[in-house]
């Protein structure tokens, strides 16, 4: 049995979630990474509500969240999540493209646990995602609760 971590990306822009899912693949990192494309959608996966009630149990051991996004905004979701007595803990690191101070200073002001600029070049976006996947989904101990462990076949 290999031992998995389960991330959360929470992105409306297919582009950008197709370029992050393709930057973890190219990193090696095995992990299972679940796309949402907006605030509403992370919101009912982490609460297994609405098309994610039958979803497996635990809690991801990270959140990638974007920030700019239609429904619920990714500051929405993070003062949920900081909020809310079983998902506090969770990691939340904010993906965005944002370098607005007033973005970041409300990101911190909510309890983000790391605010990450998107890079534009794809090298370079390969290498932000790999650091941020070894250390969320390998290196860092998720809290308790999460979702730990996943059988590989």
């Amino acid at each position: 049995m290999v031992e998995l971590k389960r991330v959360l990306l929470v992105e409306d822009s297919p582009n950008d979630a197709e370029l992050t899912l393709e930057a973890f693949a190219e990193t090696g990192l095995a992990n299972e990474v679940v796309w949402v494309r907006d605030g509403r959608e992370a919101l009912d996966y982490l609460h297994q509500e609405g098309s994610f009630s039958n979803r497996p149990a635990g809690l991801p051991a990270v959140v990638l969240l974007d920030l700019k996004m239609p429904k619920v905004d990714g500051l929405q979701v993070l003062e949920h999540v900081k909020q809310h007595p079983q998902l506090k803990t969770v990691p939340v690191v904010m993906l965005t493209s944002s370098r607005e101070e007033a973005d970041l200073a409300r990101s911190y002001g909510l309890g983000v646990n790391a605010y990450v600029v998107k890079p534009v070049g794809f090298q370079d976006f390969v290498r932000a995602l790999k650091e941020l996947g070894l250390f969320w989904a390998v290196v860092n101990e998720p809290p308790p609760g999460s979702l730990r462990r996943t059988q590989m076949p």
